[in-house]
């Protein structure tokens, strides 16, 4: 049985290039990076150039980028350490459709005494400008907007965020799983102040990521150690998966973002013909994903039975799975229900072909019809 993998906002296999990167420094340059030898020295330089590249993504300084085990602990470093290091200031904006750790933390922080306000969004997933103008004022700490959403796929205008967030004086955050090394960033057109992303989105090492921490802003440390990072990260650095993070940027520049594009239109079109309701904007929204909902079945039971043919897909969000819990995100767009039960994240990868879009179609086409029987 032929496997289809259609589940890249989870996780995707690490290429074979970014494997052969991370082997040669595992069995030749294996050195710490914080030794004064020669070979700690070959381990510095590459973590510094693995550096340099993750900083040009973004147009950001290199030693603005802090090295973390991937996007959630960037996350946590971003929000408690600016609550640590800015006390006074108790109130964080966050929108509706937030990944769920974003939730998390923010439940962890409202314990503390913590306000924390929810950016409400539209029908098609996009936040509410004006909301976030109307609720910033000098005791807000931080307001944070996922870029591009991790089950609805859509992609938020992060220069409108980021100039209000500039005039109000006031730290902007994105959680940039999804989209970084497939959208631009601009961190300084954005006027972004912090930026959370990991490697395992595209086709690199699982365990690597890195916090964007705009120069002057000052935060407190979660991990203490040997003073890597500039001391707001310790422990000895990741030099194989650091460079497989860099190695996995340069892979992604080589896709055909529009042949995924025009693949996901025609998969669209095709699972609308069998009454899927697509959730999110239609266009603005990332190259590789779809949201679709079908009325009166369990997405969930959908999952399972494509899963026993072979075809991989999720019913949300891969870190909300096992939690069992209905979708915020959908939930915050307002979508019915009915359609809420029935809904799975098709995300596809980047060796898909027409053909096994067809099958996956007609084997859901088929399922669906058994399910609501």
């Amino acid at each position: 049985m032929k496997e289809i993998y259609l589940d890249s906002a989870s996780t995707t296999p690490v290429s074979k290039e970014v494997i052969k990167e991370m082997n040669n420094i595992h069995l030749k340059e294996y050195g710490n990076a914080s030794s004064q030898h020669a070979l700690g020295e070959k381990a510095e330089k590459i973590v510094l150039e693995s550096r340099k590249k993750i900083a040009q993504e973004i147009n950001s300084k290199p030693y603005e980028i802090i090295f973390t085990s991937g996007t959630t602990e960037s996350d946590n470093l971003a929000f408690f350490g600016l609550a640590k290091k800015h006390k006074t200031k108790r109130k964080i904006l966050i929108s509706s459709i937030e990944h769920s750790s974003i939730f998390e933390i923010c439940d962890a922080l409202s314990k503390e005494g913590y306000e924390i306000i929810e950016i409400p969004v539209d029908s098609k997933g996009f936040v509410d400008l004006g909301f976030i103008e109307k609720n910033v004022d000098k005791s807000t700490l931080i307001v944070s907007v996922i870029h591009a959403n991790n089950e609805i796929g859509v992609v938020q205008d992060l220069e409108k965020i980021g100039k209000i967030c500039k005039l109000k004086n006031v730290y902007f955050h994105s959680d940039c799983a999804q989209s970084f090394g497939k959208i631009k960033i601009d961190v300084k057109r954005d006027n972004i102040s912090l930026l959370s992303a990991g490697a395992h989105k595209l086709n690199g090492p699982k365990g690597i990521g890195f916090l964007y921490l705009h120069s002057g802003i000052e935060i407190e440390p979660l991990i203490y150690g040997g003073g890597q990072e500039r001391g707001l990260r310790g422990g000895t650095e990741n030099v194989a998966s650091i460079a497989g993070f860099a190695k996995s940027i340069e892979i992604c520049h080589k896709l055909d973002g529009k042949k995924i594009k025009k693949l996901r239109d025609y998969f669209i079109l095709e699972l609308e013909k069998i009454d899927g309701k697509i959730n999110g904007d239609r266009h603005k929204r990332l190259d590789n994903n779809i949201s679709v909902s079908f009325s009166g079945i369990d997405g969930e039971s959908l999952t399972a039975f494509l899963s026993h043919k072979g075809i991989y897909v999720s019913s949300g969000s891969a870190c909300d799975s096992k939690k069992k819990n209905e979708s915020r995100v959908l939930r915050a767009i307002g979508l019915d229900a009915n359609y809420r039960k029935g809904t799975i994240r098709i995300s596809l990868n980047r060796d898909i072909s027409k053909k096994e879009i067809d099958f996956v179609v007609r084997e859901i086409k088929q399922i669906v019809g058994k399910l609501r029987m």
